[in-house]
């Protein structure tokens, strides 16, 4: 057989010629496109947005067609957004399935690494969701910032009211709540009697007048009331600003909703009327039923607000994804696959840092005490293999939930956790039947005796 000298280029088909490549900096990218088509095909480019448009130029002038970056930071979102405005084909990289090759550790050959991977089709881009769901993305997480940053002011308020020795946090269970909210507020405009103070209890609250009188005794100095003051004012700036955001999601969602030939049916029953903790101000759920044309709060651990959190992480109709075990694996919420010689060296789940992940295990950790089949299936798991491992497998299940949901119009319906244990209970008789029968037994209940699921 005669051999075929490849020399140094490797013996691959390009699919890509009009292939392009940058290297994200700070300060500086470095960008390369294909050798035929320009005399010095790596070039540097500055970060201001005139150097943006002058690198999309020239990659019109060398005839480029797609173009693929490595996700550095957020320096990369300006260099994106401009040429996708130019009309480029961009995907984003991740670093590192590019970059395991030694010997290229400058951003010149880094670039040109780049840019001869991306010409022979091995590089996958990132998802990135369209802009109708970033914009929708970009309010939510600046929303969530902000609920961060009132967090804190509610720590500063607690302190201050601490070196005043007023012990309002231990009579009531919340200090913004409607009673904490008025109390505070009257000692920032001066009143400091407890018996008045203790009188703007609201009637829901669960300690006695006595008991909030008794705790609203304390040593007024006027650093801590200025202390407490501030953190008040800056507490209340921070939810005008939520307020904002509210309205710019709710905005948003009206954009997105469905405008079907057909009227959607009615918007199903909550399965809970309780409010949840920063949630928005407006109908998550009624605006969300209006733009996917499904009621996501059905999943059990799926709130108002974290079916929109996900809305805002995933899109709208996950068509990114070809099949649920596509959409797990993504989520790192998938048991791994390493193999090698035929014998599996690891299963376990790869590390992430996905938002939509982490959305997802807070559900499950929410469900293993409610009494439905998830609830049931984490008890189970939790018992035999251990809380952590419980999360990520039920956090699982229900993503495939919400991925079956979004993208065939699922309806789901809660068997209950009853159900579930009868169901398992079955499977473990069947094989413990199966399996007596290939050892050439039979298996026979034992009459009066408790069963054990």
């Amino acid at each position: 057989m005669m051999k075929t000298d490849t020399g140094n280029k490797p013996d691959l088909k390009m699919v890509n010629p009009g292939a392009a490549a940058v290297d994200i900096g700070s300060t500086m990218h470095m960008a390369a496109v294909n050798p035929d088509s320009d005399d010095m095909p790596v070039r540097a480019f500055g970060t201001f947005t005139q150097d943006l448009h002058d690198l999309a130029e020239w990659f019109q002038s060398c005839g480029v067609t797609s173009v693929a970056m490595e996700s550095t930071g957020v320096y990369w979102i300006p260099a994106f957004e401009i040429l996708e405005q130019h009309g480029f084909d961009v995907i984003l990289v991740n670093a590192r399935y590019a970059k395991n090759v030694p010997g290229r550790k400058t951003d010149v050959s880094d670039a040109g690494w780049l840019r001869q991977l991306h010409s022979y089709g091995l590089l996958r881009g990132s998802f990135r969701p369209a802009a109708e769901i970033a914009t929708l993305r970009a309010y939510l997480r600046q929303r969530e910032r902000l609920v961060e940053y009132a967090a804190a002011h509610i720590q500063h308020m607690q302190k201050a009211l601490m070196e005043m020795n007023l012990q309002l946090h231990h009579v009531v269970s919340d200090i913004t709540g409607a009673t904490g909210m008025r109390i505070i507020r009257a000692i920032v405009e001066g009143e400091r009697d407890p018996d008045v103070l203790a009188s703007l209890r609201d009637v829901r609250c669960h300690s006695s007048i006595e008991t909030i009188r008794a705790s609203l005794v304390g040593n007024d100095r006027d650093e801590h009331v200025f202390a407490l003051t501030q953190s008040l004012e800056l507490y209340d700036f921070y939810q005008e600003k939520m307020l904002e955001c509210d309205r710019k999601l709710e905005a948003t969602l009206s954009d997105l909703t469905v405008r079907a030939e057909h009227q959607l049916p009615t918007l199903p029953k909550a399965r809970t009327k309780t409010k949840q903790v920063n949630a928005p101000s407006f109908d998550v759920r009624a605006a969300l039923y209006g733009v996917l044309g499904i009621d996501l709060t059905q999943i059990h651990g799926l709130g108002p607000s974290l079916a929109l959190k996900l809305i805002g992480e995933c899109g709208s109709d996950l068509q990114a994804w070809p099949s649920a075990k596509h959409f797990t694996s993504w989520l790192c919420l998938a048991p791994g696959n390493k193999v090698s010689g035929g014998k599996l060296l690891s299963s376990r789940t790869r590390r992430s840092s996905s938002r939509a992940a982490a959305l997802l295990r807070l559900a499950a950790v929410t469900i293993g005490r409610s009494d439905t089949a998830l609830g049931a299936f984490y008890r189970r798991l939790a018992g035999r293999i251990g809380k952590q491992k419980a999360v990520t497998a039920t956090a699982r299940k229900i993503a495939v939930l919400f991925y079956n949901s979004l993208r065939f119009g699922m309806s789901y319906r809660d068997p209950g956790a009853t159900a579930y244990d009868e169901r398992h209970r079955g499977r473990v008789l069947a094989n413990l039947q199966r399996r007596a029968r290939a050892l050439g037994y039979s298996l026979a209940p034992t009459p009066g005796a408790e069963c054990v699921s």
